[in-house]
């Protein structure tokens, strides 16, 4: 397809406890495949997706509406419209979005798409692993899970 309007598009709606978003997977209905893109819709007091960073993806947001809280490497900071902020494909891009306002964000989140990758949350002291598809991708993964991070087996005992 190539391109896409977003006002085309449904909002596909997440609501786990504090996290809570719309999202509009915009690279995925233009057939994007090495770079990601969605809309985001943060409602007052919510959260995005737990804090986490990547290890093989970068990732960035730019701010479209409204005004946010960025947890960013145990800090935060606001974030407002016209903010572009890029995330490492390292800890140091560990990050989570927070509303602490009144009024909803709109930001559009992007992303390479490479895999395999690994997903870690430091909150959680668990990783996420993605082969076949990336975190975000549409295909079939030929092995996907989630493990907390001192679950180790003996390389002896497999």
């Amino acid at each position: 397809m190539g391109r896409v309007n977003e006002g085309d598009l449904d909002w596909s709606e997440t609501d786990r406890g504090g996290t809570r978003f719309r999202r509009k997977q915009l690279a995925e209905a233009a057939d994007g495949e090495a770079i990601g893109c969605s809309l985001y819709e943060l409602p007052a007091g919510a959260q995005s997706w737990p804090y986490h960073y990547r290890t093989a993806n970068e990732e960035a947001l730019y701010v479209l509406a409204g005004e946010a809280t960025r947890r960013h490497g145990g800090e935060t900071e606001e974030i407002a419209a016209g903010d572009y902020v890029a995330f490492a494909a390292d800890e140091s891009g560990a990050h989570r979005v927070v509303n602490e306002g009144d009024d909803p964000v709109r930001y559009l989140a992007l992303s390479t798409m490479t895999e395999p990758d690994v997903t870690v949350y430091p909150d959680s002291e668990t990783f996420g692993v993605f082969v076949g598809s990336p975190p975000g991708g549409r295909d079939e993964r030929s092995l996907s899970g989630y493990h907390e991070i001192d679950d180790a087996v003996d390389y002896w005992e497999m």
